[in-house]
């Protein structure tokens, strides 16, 4: 079995690759910070050392996300599982240099582009597997797709966080949809509300509430809980394409479901990212 996944140097990420790797005979930690992540490898035994490869990616940096898929391609031939875990909140209004806003592309057009170069390696698997770290902050979410990088509207650091949550679960039941004939299986899910670093540097009303919510938080083990069921469970296929919580399927909020936003989702996410597809 073969595992890749996103920002696992920290929080959530750190905990289930930690857990995980035991389980996986190959492992690829897709990352920004190479010496982070050899620290975290050296928490590993020796053996389960031997099985990580660090794979150099950005996912605000289009290029890097095109050679990482294929640095991993170079390495396998197939892909069991892939995480997408990596994210953030962005307090102000950032555009990368492929111009786009910091948290569309950190959060959601890096991942479908990772996504879609790997697919591939996950479709030689006898049972793909791909898990979407989404949020409850996805309810909040109030889209404009014809201006999806801020260029007009005024910037707010949590709009455009529920938003890429929102499109977390879309893009997961686009895969779903789009490919469950072909064996592949996508989940999203909610966390919950993990005491790590995230969010501290936020300020504003989200600031506060997060500053205000800081007692009720739940640890990064915890929080990693849901993602390690979603890779090591066999999961029925009914269950493909949904938002799960405390490792249950939940409901997710009506646009989370809505075909026609998942459709025009993936095409727009298309068009933006046509250059590295």
């Amino acid at each position: 079995m073969k595992l890749a996944i996103t920002g696992p140097t920290s929080g959530i990420g750190a905990v289930a690759f930690s857990k995980l790797t035991p389980y996986f005979n190959e492992i690829f930690l897709v990352a920004r910070n190479e010496s982070k992540a050899n620290k975290l490898i050296q928490t590993l035994s020796l053996n389960d050392q031997k099985k990580v490869t660090f794979i150099y990616c950005d996912l605000t940096d289009m290029d890097t996300v095109v050679a990482a898929a294929k640095s991993i391609k170079e390495k396998t031939t197939s892909l069991d599982v892939l995480i997408n875990n990596a994210g953030g909140i962005f307090q102000n209004k950032e555009i990368t240099k492929d111009g786009f806003e910091m948290s569309l592309a950190a959060n959601h057009l890096g991942h479908f582009l990772l996504t879609h170069h790997l697919l591939p390696l996950l479709l030689d698997s006898p049972s793909p597997k791909v898990i979407n770290v989404s949020s409850e902050a996805h309810r909040a979410a109030k889209v404009d797709f014809n201006d999806l990088n801020y260029h007009h509207k005024k910037f707010s650091s949590f709009l455009s966080y529920a938003n890429v949550k929102l499109f977390n679960i879309l893009f997961t039941k686009s895969l779903s949809e789009k490919l469950g004939e072909k064996g592949m299986s996508a989940f999203a899910l909610h966390p919950g509300v993990v005491k790590t670093n995230f969010g501290k540097e936020t300020s504003g009303i989200f600031g506060f509430f997060w500053k205000l919510a800081a007692p009720f938080m739940i640890t990064a083990e915890e929080g990693a809980k849901t993602t390690i069921y979603l890779a090591m469970t066999k999961i029925d296929q009914k269950f493909s394409g949904g938002y799960f919580k405390k490792s249950k399927p939940i409901k997710p909020s009506p646009q989370a479901n809505s075909k026609k936003m998942r459709d025009r989702l993936w095409k727009e996410s298309e068009i933006l990212l046509k250059k590295w597809l």
